[in-house]
């Protein structure tokens, strides 16, 4: 199964808070628990995450918090992803290099190109799916039917877990 960890859904939420409300200025950790209903040390772990990765800036002192670091139409689910898992990989064989152990079978498996193909398919689409996508309503267009499967919806919040 492919489900978002607990930190990526609440790295969503997170964002998408923040995104939804750019006039409220910097957030700090505990307004942002407060708003957004989440453990106050989880938030403060995922930003810290989120500010490593150039996805949040922050800013200390008084007054200070968290902003997001750039337009939220240039922060797609991908980065969002990568920066609080790391690389995106269905199977072993689909690891970037260096991140894996790898795979006993790789020499010889008959399936390893198409599980890198649909790891690279599901990437892309993360990747065109931005923060500013995520605070708007879902439309119809954001319905998707691959093949005779049943449709995957692209939720405008996340399912929290």
């Amino acid at each position: 199964m492919l489900r978002f960890t607990k930190v990526t859904d609440y790295g969503l939420v997170l964002l998408t808070h923040l995104a939804s409300t750019p006039e409220a200025g910097l957030a700090n950790a505990r307004g942002l628990a407060e708003a957004t209903r989440l453990p106050a040390p989880m938030v403060t772990k995922i930003c810290k995450l989120l500010v490593g990765h150039e996805l949040l800036e922050a800013r200390r002192g008084v007054g200070g918090g968290y902003a997001l670091a750039r337009p939220a139409q240039r922060i797609t689910v991908a980065n969002i992803l990568e920066a609080l898992e790391g690389p995106l990989a269905l199977t072993e064989c689909a690891e970037p290099e260096g991140h894996g152990d790898g795979c006993e079978r790789e020499g010889f498996c008959q399936v390893r190109e198409h599980t890198q193909h649909i790891n690279a398919v599901i990437w892309k689409a993360l990747g065109e799916v931005t923060l500013a996508d995520l605070t708007g309503p879902v439309s119809p267009s954001d319905t998707f039917t691959f093949g005779a499967a049943l449709p995957l919806r692209i939720a405008a919040t996340p399912v929290r877990g």
